[in-house]
């Protein structure tokens, strides 16, 4: 048992050191090992430093290159701008210096010129000094020669200086009492001129005076029918039958309660009347659908067309004005349907015309003449409602683009003073047409409605600031506005007058134009104690 236990002891002893051998020389192999690999990876990074050191060579040497590119594109550059600068400098200067010897030439051109002329103004002051020398010289000769004359012209007369003046003046004296006598004439003859006009003007302002009796027609856009039910078939299912009326012929047609009246309106008289015609066949015949209306409607409008051309002819007829073309015969013809404050227009241009002759033989004037522009004067109302302006521009060139003479054309645009007057014919024309539109009868108009009417054109021009006052004349076709010179000036005036014609417009309607006249006017009050 001992020798087994020596033994185990043995083994286990050998065991142990042939274990820590074993394990000696694996740690000396893993130290081997572990420096090798180190020395490995060394080696290797080394390796890899070279070549990045390489590498960051190459880098720089070609971020060199570069650079050393770029700064010598940079050098030429700045060069070549410098170089460009250096020479506009250079080229500007040598304009500058090419300026300034040619303004050195003009200046000695001039200096030299302004020497010539120097020497030429002393040579002339020396010649007008030896002229007036001679002159002086030769005006004492000539006082020296002017006396001996008149001691010869005394002697040899027998007279002194101061006889032969009285006798001059004697003369002259005749002479003069000659002149005056024809002086006289001359202004006598003048003045029977100037009174033979002046009286002329105030004939024609006393024939305004003049008053002749005519009672004017008038029209109607009423429609009378017989009984209620006939509105209804006026109207028609669903309102076919007025609508297709209205289209026809362009006039709105009122029905209301009113018992036993049908109203048509619209701004065109000769439509009117032919929608008051048409609507009154209708009711006669009874039978009122679309296509008879249709139908009515165009045979109407020929009948009308052909009373326009007969009345205009009448009219043309009537005052002896002949040649007139058809399509100033039409537009006289249109003026039957007009009216203008309840006066028919055409009997109206008629009477004008004939005031207009009247006054021309009276004055010794061409009454054919006075009459064709009476006749014409208010030919723009038949179509101031188609077109922009008042009835005498329209009128105007109507009559001009049918070569009327001129004062024809004249006397439509100027017969109510709004133009500078060129023709006598004008003012003829002005004088009819004020005496058939003032006299009495010729226009009917209610008290009532003229007072509102004076109102209203009143009313709205004191609404404008700076107007103290203002007032209605010529029954409305003017209206004369005083402002307060103190707070309005010339130019506000001005805006003044047109916003007040802009307000007429906008606010009232009535016929023609309305004339605004502003005033600026100023008081002055002293009470003497």
């Amino acid at each position: 048992m001992p020798h087994v236990l020596l033994l185990a002891s043995s083994l286990d002893e050998n065991f142990f050191t042939y274990s820590l051998a074993g394990i000696l020389a694996g740690a000396v192999l893993m130290l081997g090992y572990q420096r090798w690999k180190a020395s490995v990876f060394k080696i290797r990074l080394a390796e890899k430093a070279d070549a990045l050191l390489d590498q960051a060579n190459r880098d720089a040497e070609s971020l060199k290159a570069q650079i050393l590119l770029e700064a010598k594109s940079d050098a030429l550059e700045i060069k070549s701008k410098g170089e460009s600068e250096l020479a506009e400098a250079r080229r500007v200067q040598l304009s500058r210096e090419q300026k300034l010897d040619r303004r050195s030439e003009q200046l000695d051109r001039q200096e030299e010129s302004l020497r010539k002329q120097q020497r030429g103004l002393e040579n002339s002051q020396n010649r007008l000094d030896s002229g007036l020398r001679g002159l002086v010289e030769k005006r004492e000769s000539l006082e020296a020669m002017e006396r001996q004359q008149q001691r010869l012209l005394e002697t040899t007369a027998g007279l002194t200086r101061a006889e032969a003046a009285q006798r001059l003046l004697k003369t002259l004296d005749d002479e003069l009492e000659q002149e005056r006598g024809k002086i006289l004439l001359k202004q006598k003859k003048r003045i029977t001129e100037t009174a033979k006009e002046q009286s002329r003007q105030l004939l024609l302002t006393a024939i305004q005076r003049y008053a002749s009796a005519f009672t004017a027609d008038t029209t109607t856009s009423t429609v009378d029918v017989p009984t209620d039910d006939m509105k209804g078939r006026i109207i028609g299912r669903e309102g076919r039958n007025i609508r297709a009326f209205e289209k026809a012929t362009g006039i709105d047609v009122i029905i209301d309660d009113t018992p036993g009246v049908v109203i048509v309106s619209g701004f065109d008289p000769v439509r009117r009347e032919v929608a008051r015609r048409s609507l009154t066949s209708l009711i006669a015949d009874g039978r009122i659908h679309p296509s008879k209306i249709e139908e009515v409607v165009e045979e109407t409008r020929g009948q009308i067309q052909e009373l326009i051309m007969q009345k205009g002819h009448e009219a043309a007829d009537e005052v002896n004005v002949p040649g007139l073309p058809d399509r100033l015969i039409e537009m006289l013809g249109r003026l039957h349907f007009r009216t203008s404050y309840s006066q028919n227009v055409l009997r109206h241009s008629v009477e004008v015309a004939f005031l207009s002759g009247m006054i021309a033989e009276m004055l010794g004037m061409n009454g054919d003449l006075a009459r064709r522009c009476g006749l014409l004067h208010d030919i723009g109302k038949a179509a101031d409602h188609e077109l922009e302006g008042g009835h005498p521009k329209i009128g105007a060139d109507l009559l001009r683009r049918h070569n009327e003479r001129p004062e024809v054309v004249h006397a439509a645009l100027g017969h109510h003073d709004e133009i500078v007057v060129e023709h006598p014919y004008t003012m003829i024309v002005a004088t009819g047409d004020a005496c058939s539109a003032s006299r009495p009868g010729a226009r009917r108009e209610s008290l009532e409605r003229y007072i509102k009417r004076m109102e209203e054109l009143e009313s709205i021009a004191k609404r404008f600031d700076g107007v103290r006052e203002a007032y209605a004349i010529s029954a409305g076709r003017e209206v004369r506005v005083i402002v307060d010179s103190t707070s309005t000036s010339d130019e506000k005036a001005a805006v003044v007058c047109h916003e007040i014609a802009k307000a007429f417009e906008r606010e009232l309607l009535y016929p023609g134009e309305i004339k605004i006249t502003v005033l600026r006017e100023t008081s002055f009050t002293e009470v003497a104690k």
